[in-house]
């Protein structure tokens, strides 16, 4: 599942064919998932056809899905950052440690506010790019594709045909839309203890385990 994230990010951003539209990206907003059908059960991309209602008041589906695959992307890393600090103890070396993940982001700060400033600096140049398209993608007049940072710094778009960077993009969403429950249900668990009954069971068992 995470190599098959790795290449869906990487055929995300690999740059877009020139012959692209808006009139075509408006059409192919979302990746066909079930039987040919988007799922929206909730008819979110459709609000922005509602009549009556004022001017770009509701959003395109190009910029619901440019939102879901930017915070689908972000809880991966969060999800895998956890994973990797608190299951398998991986930290880098010489780097600040918490006594607990969801205090790690202000001991980070205060102990290596260098490396933080970097990381920060890094997210605002990457959220920049995004947010720069974010009003033509709010009204559906863009024409980036959403999800497209421009690159392919892996190269791992170069030998898959169109039909399998099409699948790989959906499996990304898929494994955003999974990871973005995982971290829902962390910051809960960590909120209100008790209100993700999974997480005492797993408790439970990794202390039986020792």
């Amino acid at each position: 599942a995470i190599i098959a994230a790795l290449i869906g990010s990487a055929a995300a951003f690999a740059p877009a064919p020139a012959a692209k539209t808006a009139s075509s990206l408006s059409e192919t907003a979302y990746n066909p998932e079930f039987n040919g059908e988007d799922f929206d059960p909730m008819g979110f991309a459709k609000m922005h056809e509602i009549k009556g209602a004022f001017p770009n008041m509701f959003p395109h589906p190009q910029f619901l899905e440019e939102a879901e695959i930017k915070h689908g992307r972000m809880a991966m890393l969060g999800w895998t950052g956890v994973w990797a600090t608190e299951g398998l103890g991986w930290h880098f070396p010489g780097a600040p440690v918490a006594d607990d993940w969801s205090t790690a982001l202000p001991v980070w700060a205060r102990e290596d506010p260098g490396g933080f400033g970097l990381i920060l600096a890094f997210i605002m140049i990457a959220e920049g790019e995004g947010v720069s398209h974010a009003g033509d993608n709010f009204r559906g007049k863009s024409k980036k594709i959403p999800g497209d940072m421009g690159f392919d710094w892996m190269g791992m778009t170069k030998s898959l045909s169109e039909e399998k960077q099409a699948r790989y993009k959906t499996v990304e969403k898929k494994n955003g839309r999974a990871a973005m429950i995982a971290m829902a249900s962390l910051m809960a668990m960590k909120s209100i203890p008790g209100s993700v009954p999974i997480m005492d069971v797993i408790k439970v068992t990794a202390v039986g385990a020792h």
